[in-house]
């Protein structure tokens, strides 16, 4: 009973949900692997404290970019350490489902299938797309014949939905997210102050100083990197104003994909978003400002989820725990396998 698991694939995280005890593992997406003999020395946490601080022999990698799988053997590797984690019992193969982005290609789909099938979940692999899924995570009524919008921002990607009866109308999905905004910082840091960040670094500015509106009041901080001119260390003082120049261009990319879903979706169900406001979920939604940001573009009300991090992975765990009634959501690989 208890076997049954549900997995977040994540660029960023990957969360674990196991049928009848709910998110048991929430972790870094980073693999540490020696490249002496392809070992692999760390997974999750511990690998991610190693990102951008490792000696020669050793790479910290991300098995997944843009939402999907980039390195296969890594990416198998890493859903082997974190089933055995959650799942103890050797020899039992878990029912499992996975959660894609909806604008996955058939390939791409496959390859998530088959990694989770030889790292030890019981054939065939099941598949939800991931506004799908962080549509039930955040309580909407997809069975219903009344329209939902979902807007999933996550590491590597925004996927926008419109969804009624169970299914996605419209959708969109652009290969923007978290990752992208620490990338703006990265850059516009390094053409404006000539100075080099490193990727954790340009995480902790967007947590602390990112915004997609301006604020009642602006802060400033200091960010430390290293000089490119000198190569010396250095600490700089940046202001709130000039972080959210550096995210404005991801910014408008995730204002553009609503707006082109909006412009998809048939009238009547548009009618619906507008009575009951799009839903945020995904890590982008703790951007600070971004709700005010889609309400002035769009006009519509806005709705931050109740949990946004653990959405999707709650919403996948849901559909293990109601499997019969929400069969329909998922989609399993071909017949014979």
């Amino acid at each position: 009973m208890g076997r049954d698991m549900a997995v977040d694939l994540g660029t960023a995280n990957t969360l674990v949900y196991v049928r009848g005890r709910g998110i048991v593992l929430n972790e870094p997406s980073v693999v540490a692997v020696s490249s002496k003999d392809g070992r692999v020395l760390a997974v999750g946490t511990e690998a991610k404290r190693m990102i951008g601080r490792t000696p020669a022999h050793i790479q910290a990698l991300r098995p997944l970019k843009d939402g999907v799988i980039a390195d296969f053997e890594i990416c198998e590797k890493m859903l082997r350490f974190f089933i055995h984690k959650v799942h103890q019992r050797r020899f039992s193969k878990p029912r499992m489902v996975i959660c894609v982005p909806s604008g996955i290609t058939g390939v791409e789909q496959r390859a998530v299938q088959e990694a989770a099938e030889y790292a030890g979940a019981r054939k065939p692999a099941y598949i939800i797309e991931e506004p799908m899924a962080a549509a039930i995570g955040a309580g909407l009524p997809v069975q219903e014949p009344t329209g939902n919008m979902i807007v999933d921002i996550g590491g590597g990607t925004t996927e926008v939905a419109v969804i009624s009866l169970g299914g996605i109308v419209a959708s969109q999905s652009v290969r923007v997210g978290g990752d992208e905004l620490d990338d703006g910082i990265i850059q516009f840091i390094k053409k404006e102050y000539s100075l080099a960040l490193g990727e954790r670094t340009a995480e902790e500015v967007k947590m602390a100083l990112g915004s997609a509106w301006p604020l009642e009041e602006e802060l400033h901080a200091e960010i430390r990197g290293r000089d490119l001119v000198t190569g010396l260390p250095k600490t700089i003082v940046t202001s709130t104003e000039e972080i959210r120049e550096a995210l404005e261009e991801p910014v408008a990319a995730i204002c553009d994909a609503v707006k082109v879903t909006l412009d998809k979706t048939p009238p009547e169900l548009a009618a619906d978003i507008m009575e009951q406001g799009i839903v945020l979920a995904g890590g982008g939604a703790l951007l600070h400002g971004l709700s005010h940001r889609l309400e002035h573009e769009t006009g519509m009300p806005i709705v931050i989820a109740d949990n946004p991090l653990h959405c999707v992975a709650i919403g996948s765990g849901q559909s293990l725990e109601e499997f019969e009634a929400l069969k329909g959501v998922l989609f399993s690989s071909s017949p014979q396998t």
